[in-house]
């Protein structure tokens, strides 16, 4: 699954997707299911250049459904994290206000990056480019698309799919769109060996997710498959304030004594103290999250598209995923509808194979609802979590769909 791309210049493609991220490789492998070949170039150097994230809530009617077209559901159950469905609601002093028991329903959780690789193994040997960073794309007429990687290689399609997330370089094609600043930024955080390392923080964060909400911030938790606790840190704040913080170490501090990692520590140091100066008032175990944390922190602004975002049906070009409906993570949606789109794209594609146009029709006509619904639950959702009484609010959401 590793060729490269510049071997492919002037190569020409029937369906080509733009990225291997969960909707890509869905669709790569639902098509793959159906007897059709695609090519898919993705930035990535390979598939472990870079963690791919924490633990996904795959939902019954959209990711699992997926799956089950891909012909992947069983390999999707042997990933579950048990307990994963567990969810806390505490206060900034660290009491629970509301607790789901870790009995599975239909939204069992699975590390993103084992059902990444789920995916991956799917597919033949070579359908992947690894490497292939896009840079532009532009039509050519009677829905031919030309497209241009970064070391110049060129290749044209007949089906351009852009998979390419969030920043796409397809998208330009069919939408004027671009992400705006949610006014929500995030810094990532790991306490590694949780249970025995970190025991109090580990008892209050729970097996599954918790959300410890007050004033416009938020510490969230995962317990992740390792045993580690992924704490996103969330504050209500400026889009250039994450910008005022020094986040660029990647050492791990191992305080060995030598002079780079005693600056890494300084670093690391000053971005906690920073940080936690925002929960000077909350309870010791959920300043732990972010005090004690192992390694290197993570900030992440987030963005969103509009929620109303749509394009006029152009030939041969379509979004699927966050290309097309990036939306803030406070719905649980972004991974479950990249894996749908890709499956009903490919699903479409299969059902019209010599009349592309009518499947993409078919595909966007049911994408555009239901990608309008979920981006309004998630900016409703974000509203509600950093607005005036959230604790009270996330509960009674939480109780209300049980």
């Amino acid at each position: 699954m590793s060729t490269h791309a510049s071997t492919h210049a002037s190569t020409h493609h029937p369906i080509a997707v733009i990225g291997a991220g969960l909707g890509g490789l869905a669709a790569a492998r639902v098509l793959h299911v159906h007897g059709i070949e695609a090519a898919v170039y993705e930035a990535d150097a390979s598939p472990t250049a870079r963690h791919q994230g924490g633990m996904l809530d795959i939902h019954g009617e959209s990711g699992q459904a997926a799956l089950r077209a891909a012909g992947l559901y069983e390999e999707f159950r042997a990933i579950v994290h048990p307990g994963g469905e567990a969810t806390r609601i505490l206060d900034k002093d660290g009491t629970v206000r509301h607790e789901d028991g870790p009995q599975e329903g239909d939204r069992p959780e699975v590390d993103r990056n084992d059902l990444r690789r789920i995916l991956l193994d799917s597919l033949p040997e070579g359908t992947i480019r690894w490497g292939a960073k896009v840079t532009g794309a532009r039509a050519l007429g009677d829905g031919r698309h030309e497209v241009t990687l970064a070391d110049g290689a060129v290749f044209t399609t007949d089906v351009l799919i852009g998979a390419d997330g969030a920043w796409s370089r397809i998208r330009p094609l069919l939408s004027p769109a671009t992400p705006a600043y949610t006014g929500i930024s995030f810094v990532e955080a790991d306490l590694h060996e949780a249970a025995t390392r970190h025991r109090a923080a580990a008892e209050l964060v729970g097996s599954g997710s918790m959300f410890a909400l007050a004033e416009g911030k938020g510490i969230l938790t995962h317990l992740e498959t390792d045993g580690s606790v992924h704490t996103y840190v969330a504050l209500k704040a400026d889009e250039d304030w994450l910008s005022t913080i020094d986040f660029t170490t990647t050492g791990t501090g191992t305080g060995t004594g030598t002079g780079a990692d005693i600056a890494t520590d300084t670093v690391t140091d000053i971005a906690k103290k920073t940080l936690l100066t925002h929960f000077e008032d909350w309870d010791d175990r959920l300043r732990a999250l972010i005090a004690d944390a192992d390694g290197a922190l993570v900030p992440r602004l987030i963005h969103a598209l509009p929620v109303d975002h749509r394009w006029e049906r152009t030939p041969g070009v379509t979004l699927l995923g966050d290309a097309a409906h990036l939306m803030s993570p406070f719905a649980g949606e972004g991974a479950n509808l990249a894996l749908l789109d890709g499956a009903e794209l490919a699903t479409a594609l299969a059902a019209h194979p010599a009349d592309p146009e009518s499947a993409l029709t078919a595909y966007e006509r049911s994408l555009f609802p239901r990608s309008h619904r979920s981006a309004g639950e998630s900016a409703a959702n974000l509203t509600l979590m950093f607005g005036p009484d959230p604790v009270r609010k996330l509960v009674d959401l939480m109780t209300s769909h049980p």
